[in-house]
């Protein structure tokens, strides 16, 4: 190859390589700026397909999707001076090109160093106006939307950023006053279990009582009505004894004098020392033959 066909062929390539370089395509999830000599030309380049010079011209692009800032759990204190341990993130992206590559030289990484530390700053603020139930359930969505609203003011002034979004993942206690919490549940419920273990005996106490006051009212009722039977049945008997006495005085003198003899004789260790003329063995001496 003669020295004319390589200055060609060297010409051919660098002139390649200048169109090569000459030509730059934007896509539609990204932003970009055009550079001359290190200073912004064109802030906001549109997507498709676009001419630079090269050497004099730089494009720099960014992603314009949406993006998530994931914050370490940090320490607040609330209204009541409550520390609480809040997980967070963000949801962002660039609104400016041109104010964010001149805040972060377009690396995503510083932006969310500093977006990270506004929003640690946001959280702070807004937990410390509130407390512990607000943070958690009473106000928690007017607090992401404070957030939201601040964050997105300050990031797009300093940053170029747009922010869309503020969430907080988890509020919990620290370790050390979850164990004192978890205490405080425990002795609030053995007083509970106390107090509902005195209440019982109390009610079983009553249970008693009134048991035992039916059981006296039921036995003095029984035995005041086999008390009425009873002399009911003494006064019938009473009045048949009579009858029959009235009818054979002597038939009813002899059996009485029958009954005597068999309750008084019936067990034979019984010793009775009477009078033989005594009335008691009326019957016995007239039934001798």
């Amino acid at each position: 190859m003669s020295n004319k066909s390589l200055g060609v062929l060297i010409v051919g390539v660098v002139l390649a390589l200048i169109g090569w370089n000459s030509f730059y395509i934007v896509l539609q999830t990204e932003r970009a700026v055009l550079l001359r000599f290190g200073k912004i030309e064109n802030a906001n380049v549109a997507p498709g397909l676009h001419i630079k010079i090269p050497v004099v011209n730089e494009v720099r692009k960014f992603d314009g999707r949406l993006l998530t800032l994931d914050s370490q759990t940090q320490r607040f204190l609330t209204l009541e001076k409550k520390a609480v341990m809040v997980d967070a993130y963000a949801k962002w992206r660039i609104a400016d090109p041109e104010r964010f590559y001149t805040a972060t030289s377009g690396n995503k990484l510083v932006a969310d160093e500093r977006l990270a530390r506004r929003l640690d700053a946001g959280l702070r603020d807004q937990f410390g106006k509130r407390t512990l139930h607000e943070v958690v359930s009473g106000e928690r969505d007017a607090l992401m939307a404070d957030i939201t609203g601040l964050l997105d003011k300050a990031a797009r002034r300093e940053l170029g950023i747009e922010v869309l979004d503020v969430r907080v993942k988890a509020i919990d206690l620290p370790k050390e006053v979850n164990r004192s919490v978890f205490e405080r549940m425990a002795t609030e419920r053995e007083r509970e279990a106390r107090e509902h273990r005195a209440k019982g005996r109390e009610q079983a106490e009553g249970i008693r009582a009134d048991a035992d006051r039916q059981r006296r009212v039921i036995v003095a009722e029984a035995y005041r009505e086999s008390e009425e039977i009873r002399g009911e049945g003494d006064a019938k008997a009473a009045a048949l004894y009579a009858d029959a006495y009235n009818k054979n005085p002597e038939f009813y003198a002899f059996y009485r004098s029958l009954q005597a003899y068999r309750q008084s004789l019936s067990d034979k260790g019984d010793v009775l020392v009477l009078d033989p003329d005594s009335e008691f063995f009326r019957y016995l001496k007239q039934a001798k033959p």
